[in-house]
């Protein structure tokens, strides 16, 4: 991963950008890197794309999406029952450690504690969600 991030990081404008170019250029390699680890990390069991198969339930338009929702996707009752909605924060404490985050949950997997890894990812989910941003708040 520290690979990936210091890769991203050479593609940054050269020094003297506009700040607008510099802060558009950033975002895209922040999206960028979040896709490489958003593949390393989520992709083996969730999908990025509803038309791609996947084990879990895709990923596309997470952001901004009440939990245990996604149809025809057999949830756990925990996360059906949870009232959840994926804001920022919630992918963020579910990334980190989803078993301490929703007790019950059906889906395993090694957290990601390193908060530069989760804003990458978030940055990449966000990028792949259609949503409306004022029902969106970060903790």
């Amino acid at each position: 991963m520290k690979h990936v991030l210091a890769a991203a990081l050479l593609c940054l404008p050269v020094v003297g950008a506009a700040p607008a170019v510099a802060g558009q250029v950033f975002e895209q390699v922040k999206i960028d890197a979040g896709q490489a680890l958003y593949n390393a990390e989520c992709r083996r069991c969730h999908a990025s794309d509803s038309a791609d198969a996947s084990y879990g339930p895709p990923l596309e338009n997470v952001v901004g999406r009440a939990a245990g929702t996604y149809p025809d996707y057999d949830y756990s009752i925990a996360l059906e029952a949870s009232g959840i909605v994926w804001t920022p924060a919630a992918l963020r404490a579910w990334m980190e450690d989803n078993a301490a985050f929703m007790p019950g949950t059906k889906m395993r997997h090694v957290g990601i504690e390193d908060r530069t890894v989760q804003d990458f990812i978030l940055a990449y989910l966000e990028s792949i969600s259609a949503r409306d941003a004022s029902a969106i708040t970060e903790k």
